[in-house]
């Protein structure tokens, strides 16, 4: 990726997460006010729609999380495809910190999670706190500008793109039931017609667009989750090809969409999905098991997870520290990656249905991320604003390669 459009990328992705803060704020402070019925009868509302025996009808909070969201998965598929074939994640070299980083980041998440709510119905929600929000995080990360090197807001978006793929992997295997094997198969047969249109060179985005209707409300139908059905559609998007105007289909198409999806669909989540009521809350309700070990496991899970793989990677000699970090900014950046927000909340709903359940994943969410966005600011600008290190100290963080 051009050096210009990384700019671009972080100062949309830095915006986007501005917008998710203040839509987040909103839902929380509507929640705990008068106006706390109609927030809630707002997301309740019934929409449908019907074509003679077949309909699909969900209150306006599931058009939103499996609608709406299922465009954000479509832009992130897009992302990994790209990375995967030209950018960060295209060669060992590149994706060997990053990736065992975030693996790190995913399973000691989940481990703490586990540790608080073992044989438990709560077990089901193991995975909230295993991912990370590349809006939020990177929004923070801009607040400090120029004196935090580029290479580790690369480093962190590669992260947050491999975490999205980890949440993409385990939302298929674990939260996916009741299968109609039928409506599976015509999603497949959709997605293999994206496939021949992508190996016959066909450049038009129309296509792939009326065909994706029809996988998504396949795979809808399957049990599968919906947004899935975002993220393999993404997968068939031609990026090498190009159209009549000399564009790459999955390149314009990416560049189009990151507008919509960070400052629409993912401030629309987050004002559905943030609301929380305090009413009848003490500190107490904190350190009850589902919200603890979500809190921890964003706050310390992540922490301990990417910073002590990026730790014994470098350590080893299979991999640098990204040019210009630190020990202390590359942990400034692990703290980072505990804002799980947007993915952990979109996790607990899947985990769990019920108004009880939801409020304590809303709880844990909130806190284990807002406590890690802080600490990491925090940290970042007073290493970052000292100056960069001296360059023997980035020569022994490194090992000397």
């Amino acid at each position: 990726m051009p050096l210009t459009a990384i700019r671009e990328f972080f100062r949309l992705e830095s915006a986007g997460g501005m917008c998710l803060f203040v839509a987040a704020v909103i839902a929380i402070a509507l929640d705990n006010s008068p106006l706390s019925s109609l927030y809630d009868a707002l997301l309740t509302t019934p929409f449908a729609i019907s074509l003679g025996s077949f309909a699909i009808a969900k209150p306006l909070l599931l058009w939103i999380n499996d609608g709406l969201m299922a465009v954000f998965f479509f832009l992130v598929g897009l992302e990994i495809k790209r990375e995967a074939l030209e950018g960060e994640l295209s060669s060992r070299s590149q994706i060997m910190l990053p990736g065992v980083a975030a693996l790190g980041g995913m399973a000691v998440p989940a481990a703490i999670y586990a540790f608080f709510n073992w044989n438990t119905p709560e077990i089901a929600g193991w995975a909230i706190p295993a991912a990370t929000d590349i809006a939020f995080a990177l929004g923070i990360l801009m607040l400090l500008g120029s004196r935090v090197p580029l290479a580790l807001k690369v480093f962190l978006t590669a992260v947050a793109i491999i975490d999205d793929l980890g949440a993409i992997v385990i939302i298929a295997l674990f939260y996916t039931d009741n299968l109609s094997l039928l409506a599976l198969a015509v999603g497949l047969a959709g997605l293999a017609v994206c496939v021949v249109f992508n190996l016959r060179g066909v450049t038009s985005r129309a296509p792939y667009v009326l065909v994706g209707i029809v996988v998504w409300v396949a795979v809808l139908k399957s049990g599968v989750h919906a947004t899935l059905a975002g993220v393999l559609l993404a997968l068939t998007i031609p990026l090498r090809a190009k159209d009549v105007e000399g564009h790459s289909p999955l390149r314009h198409l990416e560049h189009t969409l990151h507008p919509w999806v960070a400052f629409m669909v993912l401030p629309v989540f987050a004002f559905a999905n943030a609301g929380v009521s305090f009413a009848g809350m003490t500190f107490d309700s904190l350190l009850e098991p589902l919200p603890l070990g979500i809190a921890l496991g964003l706050f310390v899970g992540k922490q301990v997870g990417v910073f002590g793989a990026s730790w014994l990677l470098i350590k080893s000699g299979l991999a640098r520290m990204p040019e210009g970090g630190t020990w202390g900014t590359l942990y400034g950046i692990a703290l980072l990656c505990g804002i799980g927000f947007t993915m952990s909340l979109f996790i607990g709903g899947l985990a769990f249905d019920d108004a009880t359940h939801a409020a304590a994943v809303r709880l844990g969410v909130l806190c284990g991320s807002t406590v890690s966005g802080i600490c990491g600011y925090l940290l970042l600008r007073r290493i970052a604003g000292t100056k960069t290190a001296p360059a023997a100290e980035t020569a022994a963080a490194t090992g000397g390669h």
